[in-house]
């Protein structure tokens, strides 16, 4: 389902909608994410994709099937070795930001320094924590040195705010929240909690974008974004896959769009029957993932096994999964000691296979996967309490509940996507890596050596050792990869492919992740 062509072009007053019709070089686009939050050291644009920032590089493809190439952007070429684990990148010249200063390395230097930075308090930092310094070589120049010989683009691709912006605060107290300043082709114009305004910057760069304004509104309610596409209020929004097929039509196109972003089920050491590894193991041969894709998801993913998605080619091992198979989940519980009670719950030395399953309240997929995977477990006699809640409760509560989680938010560096989400938990470690904090034995030691490894087949091979690994004693129940699915109205231009996403989504990303570049 993937979009995999140019889509060709239209007349305007053929196929436009009433939104685009009113200004012929403007798209009107719903959001189910709250407007602001501008700060790339806090994590907007961490990925590289932003009409309003630019990194050192981004993410190009041809299309969403493979791992993105990292392209250079403010960086003039790839990186030059300058010796162990350093390169020298070469910046731009002639860049300037949305408020007129011009872009140097200072810029970024001081950029990377406030995501390390304890006071500033960056929600990002561990996933630049490989760089051990970023410095200076002239204000054409910068030398990067990582504690791995991993390739560093991956590490480079946040968006840079001019040195002056940055603030000795904590990053989500940031003016740049609300008037951002960046490199990118376009500048905000108005903020307000419902709707954000961006128009193409006449300064930039590169060419000027041919899309000079691009409207955000903030809908939250996935149905209410559903009907303004259907009405034609709006030219694009993001909708869950059970509303994408229902509003596919003449005038309205869908797509998904593969990502690196999984679903699954964390689950806590502080239940007798979820710390237990043979009862994680049964778990996971019990879920009917392929079920899951096509009920759940109207086959808008991908089974998910590990956080390894097959994208990652010859890293990925296909042999490295869970085959659906209840008698033998069953026996592995059996074997272990866990044994229907009275009421058909299965019981060891007094404590029962039961435990609560919590969701984002207004997460409508994670609420049916949550509820799908309880009614996978209840013939197995596993008890799975499924209940909305806020991130503020379920924040404090992985020591005794399961959350149904979502990871993949780095995946154009496998190390990323790995590292943290199956690594034994460090003092900086997010709340969301590995939350039971369970380790198969050796798969620390085989983390770090992959981490450490320059790319090639050795880096490979050993990563497809550690899904095997993994998979011998899981720690969590990996679910999909999800398709993220929009709706677009052709509002006549020539648009490019999308690629393959992280676990950012929303309409900054789909069809409009390089809206910039489209053209009549």
């Amino acid at each position: 389902m993937a979009l995999t062509c140019v889509l060709a072009a239209v007349t305007v007053a053929a196929c436009a909608g009433p939104a685009a019709q009113e200004q012929a070089d403007q798209l009107v686009l719903a959001d189910s994410y709250q407007l602001g939050g501008y700060n790339p050291v806090n994590g907007y644009s961490e990925s590289g994709v932003s009409p309003l920032y630019e990194g050192l590089y981004r993410p190009d493809a041809p299309s969403d099937a493979t791992v993105p190439e990292l392209v250079p952007t403010l960086a003039e070429r790839a990186p030059e070795p300058a010796g162990p684990n350093r390169w020298r990148i070469p910046l731009r010249s002639g860049v300037v930001f949305s408020d007129g200063s011009t872009f140097d390395s200072a810029d970024v230097v001081a950029t990377y320094a406030a995501v390390a930075d304890p006071v500033v308090a960056s929600e990002i930092s561990t996933s630049v924590a490989p760089i051990v310094s970023l410095t200076a070589d002239g204000p054409g120049a910068v030398v990067v040195e990582l504690d791995t010989a991993a390739d560093p683009r991956p590490y480079l691709l946040l968006g840079i705010l001019p040195a002056e912006k940055i603030e000795a605060a904590p990053a989500a107290d940031w003016a740049v929240n609300t008037a951002p300043v960046g490199t990118g082709p376009y500048r905000l114009d108005s903020l307000r909690p419902d709707q954000a305004v961006l128009v193409a910057r006449d300064d930039y760069w590169g060419d000027p974008a041919q899309v000079r304004r691009l409207v955000y509104l903030y809908t939250p309610d996935d149905n209410a974004r559903a009907q303004s596409m259907v009405s034609g209020a709006v030219d694009g929004a993001n909708l869950p896959p059970r509303l994408i097929d229902s509003i596919d039509g003449d005038e309205v196109q869908t797509v998904g769009v593969r990502s690196a972003d999984w679903r699954g089920v964390a689950l806590p050491a502080g239940n007798p029957f979820t710390a237990d590894v043979r009862a994680r193991l049964a778990m996971n041969l019990a879920v009917d993932r392929e079920a899951m894709v096509r009920d759940v998801l109207a086959g808008y993913a991908r089974p998910a096994g590990t956080p390894i998605a097959e994208m990652y080619g010859p890293a990925y091992n296909p042999d490295a999964g869970f085959a659906f198979d209840t008698d033998r989940a069953a026996a592995v519980l059996d074997d272990a000691g866990w044994r229907p009670g009275s009421s058909q719950i299965r019981e060891k030395d007094g404590a029962r296979a039961s435990f609560e399953l919590l969701y984002n309240a207004p997460d409508t997929l994670r609420r049916d996967l949550a509820v799908a995977f309880a009614a996978a477990m209840r013939p197995l006699g596993i008890e799975v309490r499924p209940r909305g809640t806020s991130w503020d409760e379920i924040d404090t509560r992985f020591g005794d509940s399961a959350v149904l989680l979502g990871g993949g938010s780095t995946p154009y560096s496998i190390d990323s996507q790995v590292y943290d989400t199956l690594h034994t938990r460090v003092p900086d470690s997010s709340p969301y890596s590995n939350p039971g904090n369970f380790t198969a034995p050796g798969l620390d030691d085989m983390l770090e050596r992959a981490a450490r490894s320059a790319p090639g087949p050795d880096k490979d091979r050993l990563y497809r050792d550690i899904q095997a690994t993994y998979t011998a004693e899981p720690s969590q129940v990996f679910l999909v990869f999800l398709d993220h699915t929009y709706a677009y109205r052709d509002t006549g231009w020539t648009q490019t492919a999308p690629i393959m996403e992280p676990h950012s989504h929303g309409v900054s990303w789909g069809p409009w992740w390089n809206v910039a570049r489209w053209t009549r």
